[in-house]
């Protein structure tokens, strides 16, 4: 029985060093990868005078792709080749989401942050789970934001409401369209939502350990670029973003919003599970290279060392736990 030909879709603005990894760690599973590259109009203040990443992200696309894309399996789109000349892309991310889609030929659909990633041996998995039951349309994914390095991730109510779920595979095909990118969104050639067809949820798989691995907050030079856009984007009405790039994630001065949605209370836990082995490669490449500053976590060690801040999420956790059966 033939698998099911997934196509990739990403949207990259400034994202290196993560593309060649994640380029090659999709490539395996990949029919296709569609990589709109370029800048929305809230990004201006991160991209060149053409709407481009100004850290060399289309010369690095260029250059995997000539260098290992024997399959010719990626495409590369900007906002030029889309008819917009001056290189910014209209909107915030729909047109985006709605170009690499146009392109899609595969039978799904799996869209992708070039900043995360999946163990391969749980991305092969879900491919034969889909081909095993075609009548699948659509899976989510828990994630688990990393921060600051391998050893660290973000928890919080926030995320155990809900937020940590996030919509990545939908089922693709003739007729299909790509409605929204917040929230992503599906329909059919009859115009069904494919989430509320068939849907396996991120809290299902993950009972099986299957998770999204996401690096979103990893790398300084990373999150202070997410803030200069989060706090010009409309959607996001996050204005005091680069305030809490410097004074939290710099300085940990607020060791219970560390989560970029800061509005929420959040703490640190350390990370004690395994990470895909490429994630590790390009750990001991960036530390090789000295290319790009990684976050000094001094202070994080001695934050988790700390008994008042044991204690106090062991109460948040406890609040936690009663806030989400109130609203179960």
């Amino acid at each position: 029985m033939t698998l099911p030909r997934i196509s990739f879709g990403i949207i990259v603005l400034n994202g290196n060093p993560f593309i060649p990894y994640t380029l090659s760690a999709l490539y395996p599973f990949a029919h296709e990868i569609l990589v709109v590259e370029g800048a929305a109009p809230s990004a201006v203040n991160i991209a060149t005078l053409e709407g481009h990443s100004n850290d060399g992200t289309l010369e690095t696309l260029y250059d995997f792709k000539k260098e290992h894309d024997p399959d010719n399996k990626i495409k590369i789109i900007t906002a030029e080749t889309e008819g917009h000349p001056n290189g910014f892309w209209p909107g915030e991310k729909d047109q985006q989401s709605q170009t690499y889609a146009k392109y899609a030929t595969g039978d799904y659909l799996w869209q992708v942050d070039i900043d995360e990633f999946y163990q391969p041996q749980h991305m092969e998995k879900i491919i034969h789970m889909l081909q095993a039951d075609p009548e699948i349309t659509h899976m989510s994914f828990k994630q688990i934001t990393f921060w600051g390095g391998l050893d660290y991730w973000v928890d919080g109510p926030f995320l155990q409401r809900g937020a940590d779920i996030y919509n990545r595979l939908f089922k693709w095909g003739k007729g299909y369209t790509y409605k929204t990118h917040r929230p992503p969104t599906v329909l059919d050639e009859q115009g069904q939502d494919v989430k509320k067809l068939k849907s396996i949820n991120g809290n299902q798989l993950a009972k099986h350990g299957i998770y999204l691995y996401h690096y979103s907050l990893l790398l300084p030079k990373q999150v202070q670029e997410k803030c200069e856009y989060y706090g010009s984007a409309p959607w996001a009405a996050r204005n005091k973003a680069q305030q809490w790039a410097v004074s939290v994630y710099g300085q940990l001065k607020q060791p219970f919003r560390v989560h970029n949605v800061y509005d929420h209370v959040s703490w640190l836990e350390r990370y004690k599970g395994e990470h895909p082995e490429i994630v590790q490669k390009m750990m001991q490449d960036l530390k090789a290279n000295g290319q790009y500053e990684l976050r000094d976590n001094k202070d994080i060690e001695k934050l988790l060392s700390k008994l008042y801040y044991k204690v106090a999420r062991f109460f948040l956790k406890r609040f936690a736990k009663y806030w989400q059966n109130c609203f179960v």
